[in-house]
């Protein structure tokens, strides 16, 4: 067993920075890739970013590319999402995720391994 838990969401001007936190603990992490996923009210869940293993790879969905990174490190048991230049289009519910496979995550697979509970994000316009 995985267990995530995420912190760092919270009210942000647009514009604005946000860096969201994911404390893993259980298992090796190191054997999984990790991701991050957003849900606003109304919509379906959302691929945000994801990275591999070792953190070599990352990956990131289009409406993110060049604001938001996504980091890790192994020895703390942490990964984190960097967001900047926020729009009132990032405000979600963001949840850290865990699988052995980083494609589950990518194709935002419904059998993806482990979920954080998630971390409110709101950007004012």
């Amino acid at each position: 067993q995985v267990q995530l838990v995420e912190s760092g969401g919270g009210l942000v001007q647009a514009g604005g920075s946000l860096r969201l936190s994911c404390a893993a603990s259980g298992r090796t992490v190191s054997n999984y890739a990790m991701g991050w996923f957003r849900q606003a009210p109304g919509k379906e869940r959302e691929f945000v970013a994801a990275i591999s293993r070792d953190g070599g790879s990352t990956y990131y969905a289009d409406s993110v590319k060049g604001r938001f990174t996504i980091s890790r490190d192994n020895a703390k048991n942490m990964v984190y999402l960097r967001m900047n230049s926020l729009k009132p289009d990032d405000t979600a519910v963001h949840y850290c995720a865990a699988d052995t496979r980083v494609v589950k995550l990518i194709r935002n697979d419904r059998g993806i391994d482990y979920w954080g509970q998630g971390t409110q994000v709101t950007v004012s316009s």
